[in-house]
């Protein structure tokens, strides 16, 4: 199977999840976080390299206060027990997005846990939190003027919060909606985009596996024909 080298996924679903079983929003969230546990962990199986999740975007902060607040307390708590496991199996984490909104037991909980995997290089986990595709383009903006570069494709790419992971090849969303919201919008200008009905808490290694077979099927053109793919000029689409 030929696999995309970076996965994207917007974890959607949590509190819907929840309210059809009668259920807490947070219980919801609690149940997504397992969820994460496993398709980590298969995603690693599958030989993805990059897998980037969307845990909290810059506009979740209009949600509930409640709910924001029991959604910091998981996040710390997933780092401290999630850092450990995640080194043994090979997997770096990255956490990005403007940390610096976060109250300071989050980012020290964010600083121990990528610090702890920092020696793992079989896979990296990248975890956006306070993340938004217009706020990376536009501080990858700013560093590139900032350096005294010229703005470019190029100079904003170096930048962008994500750089070491690449071009997104796969998005994968849950939960029925199909948008991407805000969500790696630069690198995911030729991403394959892949929409599952499935509420995340639902989502599983079964899932994750479809969607790599569907990507396995596609032929990437890049603004290529089907003929030039076929006659071996599009070898690296």
């Amino acid at each position: 199977m030929h696999l995309p080298n970076h996965v994207a996924v917007i974890m959607d679903g949590n509190g819907r999840w929840a309210k059809e079983r009668f259920l807490p929003r947070t219980e919801g969230h609690r149940r997504g976080v397992a969820t994460l546990r496993r398709i980590v962990e298969a995603a690693r199986r599958e030989g993805v390299k990059h897998l980037s999740v969307f845990a909290f975007s810059s506009e979740n902060w209009n949600r509930p206060g409640d709910e924001v607040q029991t959604l910091m307390k998981f996040f710390v708590k997933a780092l401290a027990q999630e850092a450990k496991p995640l080194l043994e199996n090979g997997i770096r984490l990255h956490v990005v997005g403007d940390v610096a909104a976060f109250d300071g037991k989050l980012r020290e909980a964010i600083a121990q846990a990528e610090q702890i995997t920092a020696p793992a290089s079989a896979m990296t986990l990248n975890v956006l939190m306070n993340y938004g595709g217009r706020w990376d383009i536009a501080q990858a903006a700013r560093a590139a003027a900032a350096a005294g570069e010229p703005i470019t494709e190029e100079s904003i790419g170096k930048h962008l919060a994500l750089s070491w992971a690449g071009p997104v090849d796969l998005m994968i969303r849950t939960g029925g909606e199909k948008r991407i919201s805000n969500f790696i919008l630069w690198q995911a200008a030729y991403a394959e985009l892949w929409f599952s009905d499935v509420y995340w808490p639902q989502f599983g290694p079964e899932h994750l596996h479809e969607a790599l077979e569907w990507y396995d099927g596609r032929e990437r053109r890049f603004g290529k024909t089907s003929e030039q793919i076929q006659a071996g000029e599009g070898e690296n689409a």
